[in-house]
C-alpha cells in the first residue's frame, strides 16, 4: 500500500500516512526512537504487524519538513473493541448484563495513538512545536473519521510527553484521564548483591526468603535463552494462563508475535525461562535498548507458581541480567504493583487524552469515562493509590461541547 500524503500543507511541511513501518527508510525510526526504551525499537512494531495481538490494522502519521523526517506517531485501529475486555473487574460485572442481552453494544471503534504495549510517545528528535502538533492532532482526527473510529486515545503518555500537545489537544476537545501506571526500577547497583542490600529491611527479607524457597525445589532451575523458537507453543500456554487472569486485555499476544520477536533482526532480547525437568513452567521476556531494559510479558504455571515463588525469581533473574548488561533502569507491566513495589520499583505516572469526533458521544464519555476508569485505577492500585493528581492537560469543554452535555443532562433523566 502506498503512502497517503495531505495536500492542504504548506510548502516544505508536509503530514504522510504510512500504513507499516517497513515504509519508513532505515535508520529514521531510530534516529527518532528514545534510545533507552526498549519497547520502541523497530522489531517490536514489526512483530506487532506480523501478529493478530488485537488491532485490526496499524498505521504511522509521520511530519516531514523540507523533506526531513521530523515526528512520527504510531496508530492503532481497533474496529470492534470489547470494552468489557478494557474496564476494571467492577465495571465488567455491571456490563455482564449488556454483555449476555447485547453484546454487539460492548464493541466500539477506536484509534489508539502510541505503542499499544508501551509508553506513548510523539517520536521527534527534540521538543514538538506547537504547529507540528496541531498538524498531527487533526491528521490524526481527519484519519479517525475517514476510517470511521470514532473514539480517539494517546495512549499512556507521561506528561512530560503530553506537554508539547498541550494546546492542540485543547483545541481539539480532548480530556485527560488517568491510565494505570508504569512500573520502573532504578539501578544504581553494581552486583545482584547490592541491588538485594540496598531494599529496606523487610523487601530484603522477603525477597532472600523467596529465592531461598526457589533455591529449596531441586527440581527447578533458571535458565536465559537467546534462542527460544522451538519452545514457542509451551510458552504461549503459560502467557496464556497469566491473561486468562488479568483484569484488562486490551493486546492479546499470539505464537506469530512471539516468533517474530525471537527472529527480530537488531532487537535485543534474551528469554528468563523457569524449567521443572525439561518443562518450561515461568517465563520473562527481556527486552534491551541503551540503558534501558523492559520485563515485556511473562508467562507462568499456576500449579506451583506461588509455592515456588516463580513470579519473583523469573523477575530477579531478569534484575541481574540488566545490571549485568550496564543498564540504569529496568521496566515491568502496569499489573501487579504489589510486588513491583517490593522488588524496589517506583510508579511512573501515565495519561490518557481522549475524545470522540462527534459532539454528543463526546460530552458522554468525557462525563462518564473519568469515573470508571478512575475506579478501576484505584482498584488495581489498591492500597499503593497515590493521592489523585492534577491533570498535566486540563482543557475544559468547549462551549458546544457543553451544550451537548446540558442536552445528555436532560435526555438521560
Amino acid at each position: 500500500m502506498q503512502p497517503t500524503r495531505s495536500t492542504a500543507e504548506e510548502p516544505g511541511c508536509h503530514i504522510e500516512l504510512l500504513h507499516s513501518i517497513d515504509e519508513l527508510p532505515p535508520g529514521d525510526w531510530e534516529r527518532l526512537a528514545p534510545a533507552d526504551d526498549p519497547m520502541w525499537a523497530r522489531g517490536v512494531f514489526t512483530a506487532l504487524e506480523c501478529s493478530s495481538v488485537g488491532p485490526s490494522g496499524y498505521a504511522y502519521l509521520t511530519l516531514r519538513q523540507d523533506g526531513v523526517l521530523t515526528a512520527v506517531l504510531p496508530l492503532c485501529l481497533f474496529r470492534d473493541l470489547r470494552l468489557d475486555r478494557v474496564v476494571g473487574p467492577r465495571e465488567r460485572r455491571l456490563l455482564a448484563p449488556v454483555r449476555r442481552l447485547a453484546p454487539r453494544l460492548l464493541r466500539v471503534p477506536m484509534l489508539f495513538c502510541g505503542n499499544l504495549l508501551g509508553q506513548g510517545h510523539v517520536l521527534a528528535p527534540g521538543e514538538l512545536g506547537e504547529e507540528a502538533a496541531r498538524k498531527l492532532v487533526a491528521a490524526v482526527l481527519d484519519f479517525a473519521r475517514r476510517e470511521r473510529l470514532g473514539t480517539v486515545v494517546f495512549k499512556d503518555f507521561a506528561p512530560a510527553d503530553l506537554d508539547p500537545l498541550r494546546t492542540a489537544l485543547r483545541a481539539a476537545d480532548f480530556f485527560l484521564v488517568p491510565s494505570l501506571p508504569d512500573t520502573e526500577l532504578r539501578l544504581a547497583q553494581g552486583s545482584f548483591e547490592e541491588y538485594l542490600a540496598a531494599l529496606p529491611a523487610k523487601p530484603r527479607r522477603n525477597a532472600r526468603s523467596k529465592i531461598r524457597k526457589f533455591e529449596a525445589r531441586t527440581e527447578l532451575r533458571i535458565e536465559v535463552l537467546d534462542e527460544f523458537g522451538h519452545l514457542l507453543p509451551q510458552l504461549h500456554c503459560l502467557y496464556r494462563q497469566v491473561m486468562d487472569r488479568a483484569d484488562q486485555t486490551l493486546d492479546l499476544l499470539d505464537t506469530a508475535f512471539w516468533a517474530a520477536v525471537q527472529g527480530g533482526e537488531g532487537l535485543r532480547r534474551r528469554l528468563v525461562v523457569c524449567f521443572e525437568g525439561e518443562r518450561p513452567v515461568a517465563f520473562l521476556l527481556c527486552l534491551f535498548a541503551g540503558s534501558g531494559a523492559t520485563g515485556a510479558r511473562i508467562g507462568l504455571d499456576y500449579r506451583l507458581a506461588h509455592e515456588a515463588r516463580l513470579y519473583h525469581n523469573v523477575h530477579y533473574a531478569a534484575i541481574r541480567l540488566a545490571i549485568a548488561a550496564g543498564c540504569r533502569h529496568i521496566r515491568f507491566a502496569q499489573t501487579a504493583y504489589q510486588p513491583k513495589l517490593e522488588l524496589g520499583c517506583e510508579l511512573v505516572e501515565q495519561w490518557y487524552a481522549m475524545t470522540h469526533v462527534r459532539p454528543l458521544p463526546r460530552a458522554v464519555l468525557r462525563r462518564l469515562l473519568p469515573r470508571a476508569l478512575g475506579a478501576a485505577l484505584a482498584e488495581a492500585l489498591g492500597p499503593n493509590a497515590p493521592a489523585p493528581a492534577a491533570a498535566p492537560v486540563a482543557p475544559g469543554p468547549a462551549p458546544e461541547d457543553e451544550r451537548h452535555e446540558e442536552r445528555s443532562r436532560h435526555a438521560t433523566r
